[in-house]
């Protein structure tokens, strides 16, 4: 069970939501919250949390209370809401807009890209930032990461995917040989599905047109393109056609001056064999 900071209004409404059906199904059954919570194997203050929306209970909790109450779904079926609830406002929001893309391109020339990281490599990742993150904090974080990726199996809609690694970002050890080697190996299988190619740009090409930063592009189903960056603490969605243009002059620039995506793979085999 985790504790709401009121990050922000959508969220909050969330866990409202919550509250209220769960102390609809309560009272429908005439139970008190200390005899709720002892059905479940929660405290009464725990119930009362979040019926008051203060707490975004775990799934543990809602299937509980759900099977307690005779809730038919009503409130196990929550569970999706509350998961996402706890993402971060800015994480929700572009997995909402990657969830409408055909077509997600990006750049990274640090990391491996979000989308393509193993969880451990995350964990990682996440772990050396600085000022440290708090263990909840790492784990809302992974939990939200880990959830974007499904767009990767998706089973509906499968947007095409376009990744351009500098050779810097798969050479980073970032949490120890092992670690890496893992994620090289992810990137391999990952690589061979049709709707994905990944690139690599050598550190021995004289020209790269990503010296700026790491970005992306989502192409909606609408038509529409957007960029999106992230640096320093900074989470930017671009929308203006001028600049969007130039993100997308930028990337085919990237993806020329990067090796086509069969001798990319071999490069990243390669780059395994010397880690």
């Amino acid at each position: 069970m985790e504790s709401y900071g009121g990050e922000d209004e959508e969220s909050a409404a969330v866990l409202r939501t919550v509250g209220k059906v769960l102390k609809m199904c309560r009272e429908r059954k005439a139970l008190t919250q200390a005899e709720l919570g002892t059905a479940i194997g929660y405290s009464e203050e725990q119930v009362s949390s979040v019926e008051r929306g203060r707490r975004a209970p775990k799934a543990q909790f809602l299937e509980a209370a759900d099977r307690v109450l005779d809730a038919c779904g009503m409130i196990a079926g929550l569970r999706k809401d509350v998961e996402e609830a706890r993402y971060p406002k800015k994480v929700r929001d572009l997995a909402k807009l990657e969830g409408e893309a055909v077509e997600i391109c990006a750049y990274d020339n640090s990391v491996v890209n979000g989308l393509l990281q193993t969880e451990e490599y995350l964990r990682a990742v996440f772990g050396s930032r600085r000022p440290a993150f708090s263990e909840e904090e790492v784990e809302q974080r992974v939990a939200a990461r880990l959830a974007r990726q499904t767009i990767i199996d998706g089973k509906q809609m499968i947007p095409a995917f376009s990744f351009v690694h500098d050779e810097a970002a798969l050479r980073r050890r970032v949490g120890g040989r092992m670690v890496l080697r893992r994620q090289l190996e992810r990137l391999l299988d990952i690589g061979q599905k049709r709707n994905v190619e990944i690139q690599v740009l050598p550190m021995d090409r004289e020209d790269n047109a990503g010296l700026g930063g790491p970005f992306h592009l989502l192409r909606l189903r609408e038509g529409a393109t957007l960029g999106h960056n992230e640096v320093q603490r900074t989470s930017r969605l671009i929308s203006e056609p001028k600049e969007v243009q130039i993100l997308e002059l930028r990337y085919g620039v990237i993806r020329a001056q990067a090796l086509p995506p069969r001798e990319s793979l071999t490069f990243i085999e390669k780059v395994l064999g010397e880690t």
